[in-house]
């Protein structure tokens, strides 16, 4: 390994760590977990036209041995799925955010009552049945209001936290979204350091030197552009969705996410001093 390719795995994985060791997770659990995944990702990323992947070159690209290779090969494969509700509950917010039907004059998401109350008005049950008729609206909106995505006034109407789907309550929810949403800034930052055509969206700002309150300043400042950025893609998405209906290539997905890290927030990170005579850098991998 490459002091370089060392450098940025240690920083990429303390936060990593740091979340495993807080919720009781040892260091023999995530090995056995990273040698699974190294003998999936050998097994379906690294294939040989035409040749069957055998357990000598499983074993030459992971380092692991034939004999574990081939235990592996025999273990269930655990299925990605997302918690349930979370897929489901993911497409509703989105048509929410999306769809100007639902949102008022400023494009942002208008409280809704849970049914209509004049006729052709907008309600809660109508937004949920046009994503599914499988469930009721009222046990969604009561698990919604447990993981703190909507809250009721005192009017009855339902109010979208325009930062949702992200439960605030739910520890198994969060940890899809923190794989789902890492794995793919992952999988684009790889793309481009491995010199994937085109090249992918991929791109940060830091500054350092700061007081907290300019730290809390630019929080909020990336936290409304972000969340204007998100809902203008979430409303271009679903458009192009439902024109790409029944087409035999709408096999595609995409992602686009923000974040925003400032030293204040007390997540761990490995220290990394300022190049000399900057206080900027904008990077792209």
């Amino acid at each position: 390994m490459s002091p370089a390719l060392a450098r940025a795995l240690r920083r990429a994985l303390r936060p990593v760590v740091h979340l495993c060791i807080a919720l009781g997770v040892t260091y023999p659990v995530l090995s056995r977990l990273l040698r699974t995944v190294f003998f999936e990702v050998a097994l379906e990323d690294f294939p040989l036209p035409g040749k069957a992947q055998t357990d000598s070159r499983l074993s030459l690209l992971t380092g692991i041995h034939r004999k574990e290779i081939r235990r592996l090969r025999t273990e269930p494969r655990e299925a990605a799925a997302p918690p349930p509700g979370v897929s489901l509950g993911g497409q509703i917010a989105a048509r929410w955010l999306a769809d100007r039907r639902y949102a008022d004059e400023s494009g942002r998401p208008r409280p809704l009552p849970l049914r209509p109350r004049r006729k052709g008005d907008p309600a809660f049950e109508d937004l949920v049945a046009e994503v599914s008729r499988d469930i009721r609206p009222r046990a969604v909106l009561d698990e919604w209001v447990r993981l703190g995505v909507v809250r009721i006034d005192a009017e009855g109407l339902v109010h979208l936290d325009e930062r949702a789907f992200v439960p605030r309550a739910g520890l198994d929810e969060k940890l899809f979204y923190f794989g789902r949403n890492l794995g793919d800034h992952a999988a684009a930052a790889a793309h481009n350091v491995l010199g994937g055509q085109p090249p992918l969206l991929e791109r940060a700002v830091y500054y350092d030197q700061l007081s907290p309150e300019s730290v809390q300043a630019l929080a909020a400042l990336s936290r409304r552009l972000g969340m204007e950025a998100l809902q203008e893609v979430n409303r271009q998405a679903l458009l192009l969705q439902e024109r790409d209906a029944g087409r035999n290539d709408a096999t595609e997905r995409m992602s686009f996410g923000v974040y925003f890290y400032g030293s204040d927030a007390r997540t761990p990170s490995a220290p990394v001093p300022p190049a000399a005579g900057t206080r900027r850098k904008e990077d792209e991998a």
